[in-house]
Parts: C-alpha cells; sequence; structure tokens
C-alpha cells in the first residue's frame, strides 16, 4: 500500500474537485493507487452526481455552432471558471452543441434529456455540477457570429448584405450589448423610466427653467437613451463615426435580429468561503 501523503490527497482534490476528507477515504480504499481511486469515484457517479444537482452553477461557457444560415448558441454551467477551462468540461459543450446543430434543436429540453448520462459522468468526475442551461437556434438569409472567449456568444442575422458584415455586427454586439435592435422596440413604460431618473437627477438643473427648455432637455436625453439602448442607434465600435444600422443600409442589408448570450446571466452566484470549507472538514474528521 502506497503512503496516504498531503500530496496525493491535493492532486486527487484537484483532478476530482470532491473535498479533502472523500479524497483521503478514497485513496485509502484504493491502497493509495490514484487512478483506481479516481476510477473506484466515478464508480459512485449517479449518487455524486444527485449530491451536486443542487450546488449552484454559474460560471460555464458559451459555444456556437453555425454555417452561413443557421447558428446555435448554447450555454452550459458549471459551479467554477476552473472547470470551463477543462478538456473534459470542453468536450462535453462540444459534443452537445454539435449535437443540438445536426438535430436541429430550437430548445434545451430535449438536449438535456440525451445527454444527461453524459452530464452524469462528468459530474462524477469532476466533483461540480454541470448544468445545460439554455439554447437558441436561428436561421435566416444571412447569419453571423462572434464568440468572445467562452463568455460571450451573438448571432445576427441580416436580410442581405453577407457573413463578413454579420460578424462584424455581432462583434458589436458582444462589445455593446444593446438592449433593443431598433428604438420603436424601447416600451413607453421604459420611456417615462429614463424620463423620470433624468427629472430626478437634475432637479437642481431644471429649476426655475422655462417649461420648453426642460421639454427640449428630457428630449435629449431620450434620444440618448434610445441611441445606447438601440442596435440600430449605436456608434459602430470599428467605426464610431458611422450607426450601426446605416453601416448595415450602406451595404444593402437590414438587420432581422440578434440573440446575445453571456455566461451566468440572470444567476445568483452563492459566495464561496474555502477556509470554513477546510475548518468544517477538518472538524468532521475528529468526531
Amino acid at each position: 500500500m502506497a503512503a496516504i501523503t498531503a500530496a496525493l490527497v491535493k492532486e486527487l482534490r484537484e483532478r476530482t474537485g470532491e473535498g479533502m476528507m472523500d479524497c483521503k477515504k478514497a485513496l485509502e480504499k484504493a491502497g493509495g493507487d490514484i487512478e483506481k481511486a479516481i476510477d473506484d469515484m466515478r464508480a459512485s457517479g449517479a449518487i455524486k452526481a444527485a449530491k451536486k444537482a443542487g450546488n449552484v452553477a454559474a460560471e460555464g461557457a458559451i459555444a456556437i455552432k453555425a454555417d452561413d444560415k443557421v447558428a446555435v448558441l448554447l450555454e452550459v454551467n458549471s459551479q467554477t471558471d476552473f472547470l470551463a477551462l477543462q478538456d473534459d468540461f470542453k468536450n462535453f459543450v462540444a459534443e452537445s452543441v454539435e449535437e443540438a446543430f445536426a438535430n436541429k434543436l430550437t430548445d434545451a429540453a430535449p438536449l438535456i434529456a440525451s445527454r444527461e448520462a453524459a452530464r452524469e459522468a462528468l459530474v462524477a468526475k469532476c466533483g461540480e455540477n454541470v448544468n445545460i442551461r439554455r439554447l437558441v437556434r436561428v436561421e435566416g438569409d444571412v447569419v453571423g457570429t462572434y464568440l468572445h472567449g467562452n463568455k460571450i456568444g451573438v448571432a445576427v442575422v441580416l436580410k442581405g448584405g453577407d457573413v463578413e458584415l454579420a460578424k462584424d455586427i455581432a462583434m458589436h454586439v458582444a462589445a455593446s450589448n444593446p438592449e433593443f435592435l431598433l428604438p420603436s422596440e424601447v416600451s413607453a413604460e421604459a420611456i417615462e423610466r429614463e424620463k423620470g431618473v433624468f427629472l430626478t437627477l437634475n432637479e437642481d438643473k431644471i429649476k426655475g427653467k422655462p417649461e420648453n427648455i426642460v421639454e427640449n432637455m428630457v428630449k435629449g436625453r431620450i434620444a440618448k437613451f434610445l441611441a445606447e439602448a438601440s442596435l440600430v442607434e449605436q456608434a459602430f465600435v470599428k467605426n464610431p463615426e458611422v450607426k450601426v444600422g446605416d453601416l448595415a443600409k450602406k451595404a444593402g442589408a437590414e438587420i432581422v435580429s440578434f440573440t446575445y448570450f453571456k455566461v451566468g446571466e440572470g444567476i445568483e452566484k452563492p459566495v464561496d468561503n474555502f477556509a470554513e470549507e477546510v475548518a468544517a472538514q477538518l472538524a468532521a474528521a475528529k468526531q
């Protein structure tokens, strides 16, 4: 039996993501053979996957599979950014987006079902919860995509134009994250809310000014708000002298839609305390 050293326990923890005491017990059971310990831990994958299912997964990766007329955007979450950079996770994501594209899936539910066995195996091996969160498939006359690292993914659909133009606009969307495509899509409620915020913040500046002056100030602020929020009104990142909408128009194109995915968007992330985790595991070991 090989000696169960702290370095061996640390290596197993890094490779599996399991707690220190779990790793120590697995190594003792495997006689100090780390590969056997990993195999034994993977063998109990269903139990471990169930344990991890309640853990919040807010990191992960965005993947895109596309041709010139179709694109699939997929988000797969992990608990840590470290795992999102590992080959096992990357392979799971790549296989998942390939399957979604090949089967023309438009929703994540069937992909989640078909990939469950592979997901459980990955959870057992890495020791983290992993979830397929969302999937979107877009189609159109011209489709261009942009992937910023593995954190932000964008697909843009054009009528007319070409793929390079769509890719440039997708890159702009990744950088600027517009809320709407057109100013007309901005709700009256959102405009009134912006107007209220402006009047509140500038109460001292507008106090005593004629009503028409105040009205013009509000109009200016709303125009700026619409430009900031609407893709077609934004200044193009590669050439701020040109609006994105005008860029498309000059190329004989119309922007039909855009889709923006950012890892963990809308997920409430827990605050982990590694020191507390270690203390709890040491306390449990003494019992």
